[in-house]
């Protein structure tokens, strides 16, 4: 087997496999250099294992929040366990190799470094590149330095959207999505759960109303939700972990999964021999080439642009578009630019309430200089009240009043995320109000908030 490519992408996930399958389909030779599974983190221990945890228990809210509907009065854990393992395929990676094989790519198994220019080791055997290097290797979770947490068993992501059993309770450290998603997964699966919070509220990056409704749903689940106490310090005994917190307090459960928050996987990559620091981002401009090496890109969480896989593999389709452009056509113009991540990533958060966000919130807005307009609703239309009763959600919609046209959207209430894609496109297109009055929202659908936002904002 040659050791000689034209593209070598290292990072099997679904953004190098975005990546490699472009270079691929435009007639170079690819190498996809994977450590461990190819599919990636998103596939084995993130998106699609928790989401498929998430959705029995939505099933089961929505199905009571609509009379006449029989239902269970529980989930059947092994049932759902072994559907959420089906698409995991148990964590076998044979089908993923299968497709990347169809689509022209050479898998090398092994730990990629870069050990010169063009030239990636992978466990002692050396692939070189004659066009391009793609780093495509995600993030880790970032482990906070907590007295005593080195010394006992706790979870990550990984183990939290991967256990056999549902525990019997469950400590969550961090109140972001893995931290808000998890603990409701694992309290309507059965566990007694304590998310504790170091701010007021969960989900701090996103408007403040989104984290309180996920906040109540999360305590209507029989979560307890601890706030304003920062972890000082972990214990463990007797088959159980203990935290302490700022407040003097206690919180004690069979199991911690660590949920603080994640950080570009850079290091033990080889990065610092071209003047990287392992484990920080590496900065790339909007083709995906990394700053100061001009045949090494990146896409993807170690950019430390936008941590979501829609964004990653956005990215890495315009890496690997520039990539071949360059080969054919080297005059800079003609390379595509990935531009989104600065303005409009679109977001969810699968709890029950959902929270889908696009864009800017508004103290972001505001950072930058914007004149705004904020208009704020709650979701209380005829397509509302028909998908549940007692439907409780929000909308925000924020204005640049120059231009005006949206630079932020946020939805929070039940099934909300199929909303946010209409407000990407208006806010990627860059359509005026006065233009979006006319884009018709069908009724009785839970899309006709667009309607009364606009006609909030004096439309």
């Amino acid at each position: 087997m040659s050791d000689d490519f034209d593209v070598i992408v290292i990072g099997g996930g679904p953004v190098g496999e975005n990546a490699a399958a472009r270079t691929a389909a435009g007639g170079l030779r690819t190498a996809l250099v994977e450590a461990e599974r190819v599919g990636g983190e998103c596939s084995y221990w993130a998106c699609m294992p928790s989401k498929a945890l998430l959705r029995p228990g939505h099933a089961l809210a929505a199905a009571r929040r609509v009379p006449g509907v029989p239902v269970g009065a529980r989930l059947d854990p092994v049932e759902v366990l072994k559907r959420r393992n089906s698409f995991t395929s148990d964590w076998d990676d044979a089908g993923q190799v299968e497709w990347a094989e169809g689509a022209g790519l050479t898998v090398v198994r092994g730990r990629g470094r870069l050990v010169g220019e063009r030239r990636v080791d992978v466990d002692g055997r050396v692939l070189t590149a004659t066009k391009a290097v793609v780093v495509c290797t995600g993030s880790v979770p970032r482990i906070p330095s907590l007295p005593g947490l080195a010394d006992v068993a706790y979870w990550t992501s990984r183990e939290a959207t991967s256990a056999q059993e549902v525990p019997e309770s469950l400590v969550v450290l961090g109140g972001g999505v893995v931290g808000v998603e998890m603990a409701q997964a694992w309290a309507r699966l059965g566990s007694d759960v304590t998310l504790v919070v170091s701010g007021e509220r969960p989900l701090p990056k996103f408007e403040a109303f989104a984290g309180d409704l996920v906040a109540e749903g999360l305590r209507e689940d029989g979560v307890r939700i601890v706030t304003g106490a920062k972890a000082v310090a972990v214990s463990g005994s007797d088959g159980s972990v203990a935290l302490r917190l700022s407040d003097g307090s206690e919180v004690r459960g069979a199991h911690l999964l660590v949920a603080t928050g994640r950080q570009p996987a850079t290091a033990d990559l080889g990065v610092e021999r071209f003047g990287f620091t392992a484990g920080e981002a590496l900065e790339v401009d909007d083709t995906g080439r990394v700053s100061g090496v001009d045949w090494l890109y990146a896409a993807g969480d170690v950019t430390g642009r936008a941590l979501l896989t829609h964004q990653g593999k956005y990215a890495a389709r315009a890496v690997g578009t520039a990539i071949v452009t360059d080969a054919v056509d080297p005059r800079p113009w003609t390379a595509p630019v990935a531009t989104a991540d600065h303005t409009a990533v679109p977001q969810v958060v699968f709890t029950d309430p959902e929270v889908a966000s696009v864009g800017w919130t508004e103290a972001q807005a505001r950072e930058a200089g914007l004149e705004i307009r904020v208009i704020d609703l709650d979701i209380a239309v005829a397509g509302s009240s028909l998908h549940a009763d007692g439907y409780r959600g929000k909308a925000r919609m924020i204005v640049d009043e120059r231009k005006r046209t949206l630079v932020g959207v946020t939805f929070a209430g039940p099934d909300v995320a199929e909303l946010i894609h209409a407000a990407t496109i208006a806010i990627v297109g860059e359509v005026t109000v006065d233009r979006l009055w006319h884009a018709v929202p069908a009724y009785p659908t839970i899309s006709e908030v667009w309607l009364r936002l606009l006609e909030a904002y004096g439309l």
